[in-house]
Formats: structure tokens, C-alpha cells, sequence
């Protein structure tokens, strides 16, 4: 058989490597390698690396041959850019046929593949999420005593807007923001940005803030006065503290079951969350699911969460508390949705659910009750729940929530995300995707903890 050459030229496109060591260095690399190559078109494999040889393009290029003889092959070229750890192939014609190399073919598919993944991240995330969901409903579940549930009263609250706001204004999603009392910037940020919407989409939406008692007399007092200025301010009796933020829940569930029976969907949010009702809306009224009339528990789901038996730990709960290993699947505190009917039946059984001590994290303690009452968590990658979320024009218009965005930040990017030109749907998918690839990145670095 006629010996052919098969030809790899390898070009550096690192500026580091376009130096007397980088060559030396890439020189050693492509020496050592050369034996793990395989070019086969048929039975007949690579025999040996013969020479190697190096010289200089006319753009500074640094340009390495390595050549390798083989019989029964026919001739090939492949371009192997190196740069960062990425190889981009680009195959060429031989002489002697027109075809393509398993390698390029290879790589080709890889891109085209990787491509795929990025612009549709999201939805491989909502897949595998779903595939491992427990979708088993408690026997009974959903049965709860009306008799049993105390009925919610106005005297409950002690700063409330006025009981018929809901009635007046018949709000399609009303949005509650669960606050400490010492955040009022955090507040005035979220009126000056996406709280201060009233309508969405051709649809009315209002934000209330549900706070709690403030130990300090004097931000009592600041409080009222915002209450009377703003008459948005919801607070319930319990002290406002971390361990706390159950009853908090507890609360915000009775008020918007009690009072605002009209909205079609309710929405909790902690006050470092750049929230999007026009990305919410959207998502919900273009699925073709019966959400209005069905149950929806919408948000980031938390899926096989273990108790916290660490007796230091904030979120410490013992087993004579909760005796299972694992917590029902659950959606992030940080932000989630819930329909009317879903609203209804998580608050009576939160309402007619003993409380333990010390009281379960307030987002475990929803899925508890979801659970107890038949509702199933339905995820949407479209939350960022703990995972922070890099900042991105078209990626912040396309998602629902971003979670750890101080007041600053939210009066800078909510103006650009929300006045500016809408991104074309390829530019939406693919800076969604880099963004949820980063996310996952810092995730898996450990640099964002699961919230």
C-alpha cells in the first residue's frame, strides 16, 4: 500500500503561547500526545509519529505540524484551534477524496450539540428537576376540618391597609414582600422599581410588604409613619426575627386568604429579589395548563433536602420535631407562586398544623402544608431561588426572580431591563443560557448556598 501523510495543524491562539517558551511548551505537549491520536478510515491505525516540526504564520501565529504516516489512508487536514482549554476542529479536503475525518465530525457534533444545551437550558433543567420530583400525594391529603381553621381577623394585624384594598382594586396578582422592619430602603427600592407597577400585561397587579414587631420602640414608631404614607405595610403580632419567619408566613397566608380572595394569584418574595410580573405573567398565560381554576405551586424546587441536626445552626431542627430523614420536595422561599385554590388549601393547613419548636424553615414549612393538603411543587428554572444570578440585560427580562439584589442594584438594572429595547428571541435564549451556566458553575463551586 502507498504511505499518505495525514496532516494536523495546530495553531495557537493564546497570546501566552505565541512565545519562545509557549512553543517550546505546546512543542512537548503535541510530541507527548501524538501517540494517542487515531486517524482511521478502516482497519488500518497510526503508526508512529515521525516529525514534528514548528514554524510562524505572517500574523505572529505559531504554527506546529506534526506528521504521521500511515498506510491506507486517505490524506486529511484537520485545524485544531487551542485556546483555553477549547478545541474548535475545522476539517479540509484531501487530495485524494472529499472525506471528512472522524475528528471534525466529532467536534462538530459536540458544538452543535453544546449549542443546543445553551440555548435551551432551561428547559434540560425543568426535565431533569421534574424526573426526579416525588409525585406520590399523601393518602387523605387535601382533607382539612374547616371547623378547625380560626378564622383570620382584622384585629390580627396590627398595620394593615384598609380591609376592602383587594376589593377596590381586584388585582390579578398581588405580590407580598416579606420585610424586616429595619429594611425600609430595601422597600422604598421596590416601590421605585417593579413594586410600583399597577398594571402588567393588560392585567392589575399591587405589592404589599408584610413585616413583623420591631424590638426597637423607636423603628416602631418609623414604621407607622410609613404605614400612613405609603398604606402598604401588613404587620402581624410576633416579634420580627429570623426564627420567626414562619409565623410571618403563617401570617401573609391568613391576610391574602382573608382579604384578598379576588386575586388569581398570589406571589412571595423577600425584599432582595428583583421580581418580574411581566416574565411571571407571561410564562403563566402562555402554558396551556388551567392554572386559574387548578392548583399552582410555582417556583424553584428544592428536591430531597435533609433536616439540619446540627444543635449551632440556624436552621437546626431536632428529630423529636421532624422525625423523616428527608423534607417533602419544596419551593425556594425566596420567591414563589400560588394559585387561588393552592392559596386556599395551603392556608388552611397551615392554619390547623401544630407548631413544633423550634418551627421548621418557613419555605420547608409551605411544602409541608402543600403537601398535607394534596398541592405538588411545579418548578420553573425561570427563578434563581439560591443560586445568584450574574447580571445580564436580556437574561434579567427573561427571568422571574433574582435573588440577592441590594437596593442599589435594583434602582440600576430595573430601569435597563424594563424601558429598554425587548431582546430578539436568540439573544434572550443564548444570554439565559450563559447565565444559568455561570449560575450552576458558582453553585457547584461553592460560592451561592442553596436558599
Amino acid at each position: 500500500m502507498a504511505n499518505v501523510l495525514a496532516h494536523l495543524q495546530c495553531v495557537a491562539i493564546d497570546p501566552h503561547i505565541n512565545t519562545r517558551e509557549g512553543q517550546r511548551h505546546l512543542y512537548r505537549v503535541l510530541t507527548d500526545a501524538g501517540t494517542l491520536l487515531r486517524l482511521q478510515h478502516g482497519a488500518t491505525e497510526q503508526r508512529s509519529i515521525e516529525e514534528t516540526k514548528s514554524g510562524e504564520n505572517d500574523d505572529g501565529t505559531v504554527i506546529f505540524t506534526a506528521e504521521t504516516r500511515e498506510g491506507g489512508l486517505e490524506r486529511n487536514r484537520g485545524l485544531v484551534m487551542v485556546g483555553r482549554g477549547l478545541w474548535v476542529c475545522k476539517p479540509r479536503f484531501g487530495k485524494r477524496g472529499s472525506r471528512f475525518g472522524v475528528l471534525p465530525i466529532l467536534c462538530t457534533a459536540i458544538a452543535s450539540l453544546s449549542l443546543l444545551a445553551l440555548l435551551f437550558v432551561d428547559f434540560i433543567e425543568s426535565w431533569v428537576t421534574s424526573m426526579n420530583m416525588n409525585r406520590v400525594v399523601e393518602p387523605h391529603a387535601g382533607v382539612i376540618p374547616l371547623q378547625s381553621v380560626p378564622p383570620t381577623r382584622p384585629e390580627e394585624f396590627l398595620l394593615m391597609p384598609s380591609p376592602l384594598v383587594c376589593q377596590r382594586a381586584k388585582p390579578y396578582l398581588i405580590t407580598m414582600v416579606t420585610s424586616a422592619p429595619a429594611n425600609q430602603r430595601a422597600r422604598q427600592a421596590i416601590r421605585d422599581t417593579w413594586g410600583g407597577e399597577v398594571e402588567v400585561r393588560g392585567l392589575r397587579v399591587m405589592t404589599l410588604f408584610m413585616v413583623g414587631v420591631a424590638s426597637d420602640p423607636g423603628l416602631s414608631k418609623l414604621l407607622i409613619e410609613e404605614a400612613r404614607e405609603r398604606g402598604d405595610l401588613i404587620q402581624g403580632r410576633f416579634v420580627d426575627t429570623y426564627s420567626n419567619l414562619t409565623l410571618k408566613t403563617l401570617s401573609m397566608l391568613g391576610w391574602a386568604r382573608r382579604f384578598c380572595p379576588q386575586a388569581h394569584f398570589m406571589a412571595k418574595v423577600d425584599d432582595d429579589v428583583l421580581f418580574n410580573p411581566s416574565a411571571l405573567l407571561h410564562f403563566i398565560n402562555k402554558s396551556r395548563n388551567p392554572y386559574e381554576q387548578g392548583d399552582l405551586y410555582l417556583g424553584r424546587v428544592h428536591l430531597h433536602v435533609a433536616p439540619d441536626r446540627d444543635p449551632d445552626s440556624k436552621h437546626y431542627l431536632p428529630a423529636g420535631a421532624y422525625p423523616p430523614s428527608v423534607f417533602p420536595d419544596y419551593c425556594s422561599g425566596t420567591a414563589y407562586v400560588l394559585s387561588r385554590s393552592a392559596l386556599l388549601k395551603i392556608s388552611l393547613a397551615a392554619s390547623a398544623s401544630p407548631l413544633s419548636t423550634p418551627l421548621p424553615p418557613e419555605d420547608v414549612f409551605v411544602g409541608l402544608c402543600a403537601r398535607t393538603a394534596g398541592v405538588l411543587p411545579s418548578h420553573c428554572p425561570l427563578f434563581s431561588g439560591g443560586p445568584g444570578v450574574p447580571y445580564g440585560r436580556c437574561c434579567y427580562q427573561a427571568m422571574v426572580s433574582i435573588h440577592h439584589i441590594a437596593p442599589r442594584e435594583m434602582l440600576h438594572y430595573w430601569p435597563e431591563v424594563h424601558s429598554s429595547q425587548p431582546c430578539s428571541w436568540l439573544t434572550l435564549r443564548a444570554s439565559l443560557g450563559m447565565c444559568k451556566v455561570r449560575a450552576m458553575i458558582g453553585t457547584a463551586l461553592g460560592l451561592e448556598g442553596q436558599s
